[in-house]
């Protein structure tokens, strides 16, 4: 079997497996989106759901999240590691976005990229998830099963995503990616029983 053949395999399982994919973090537009994401790093979608809503309850907006102090923010961030450079990140981003973007989260990687605390990959989450553009953000369980899966060599998420949007249609990447995700939660943890892992066998099992 070729990559190219495996790739399509496994697109048409994942799509059997979660024709819908409702996106993890809770969010209301691309600001609170682009928030959750940020938050995300180094902790479970699930913690971070757990915080924002007062977090977002008192600063929604750039605007409303510029005006609280690191101090303000971090206590209601606390419960999500890294807090301390995640609350001074996302006071950076929202004054930056007042200041230089009219209080509008842009639509170009090179603008997102600018952002405290915004690397590529929470980039191309709200490029995808927020604004519908084809994107196929890597995260910890893709670079993991696309290695697994022997679809890239594994070597880091940039050479990851390449091989990723060389395989697979540019029109399945924003949904495929979250099916991905999903398959890695359920199926197959970075630690854990493995035993449910049905893909990788059906691949390489003879």
């Amino acid at each position: 079997m070729t990559k190219k053949q495996r790739a399509q395999m496994i697109q048409e399982e994942l799509e059997k497996l979660y024709p819908e994919v409702p996106i993890p973090l809770d969010h209301k537009d691309p600001f609170t989106l682009m928030v959750a994401v940020a938050l995300s790093a180094q902790t479970t979608d699930k913690k971070v759901n757990q915080v924002t809503p007062a977090l977002f309850a008192v600063a929604d907006t750039p605007e409303k999240m510029a005006k609280l102090s690191v101090e303000q923010i971090k206590n209601l961030i606390k419960e999500i590691g890294l807090s301390n450079s995640k609350a001074k990140n996302l006071k950076g981003m929202a004054e930056i976005l007042v200041e230089k973007h009219h209080s509008v989260v842009p639509q170009t990687y090179e603008e997102l990229e600018e952002l405290p605390g915004v690397g590529h990959k929470t980039a191309s989450v709200v490029m995808s998830q927020g604004f519908g553009f084809p994107a196929f953000p890597v995260d910890t369980h893709i670079h993991r099963l696309m290695t697994q899966w022997k679809l890239t060599s594994g070597k880091n998420v940039v050479e990851t995503e390449k091989d990723a949007k060389s395989l697979f249609p540019k029109s399945v990447w924003n949904k495929l990616h979250l099916q991905i995700i999903f398959y890695g939660r359920e199926y197959s943890p970075a630690r854990g029983n493995k035993e449910k892992d049905f893909l990788t066998k059906m691949l390489f099992d003879k």
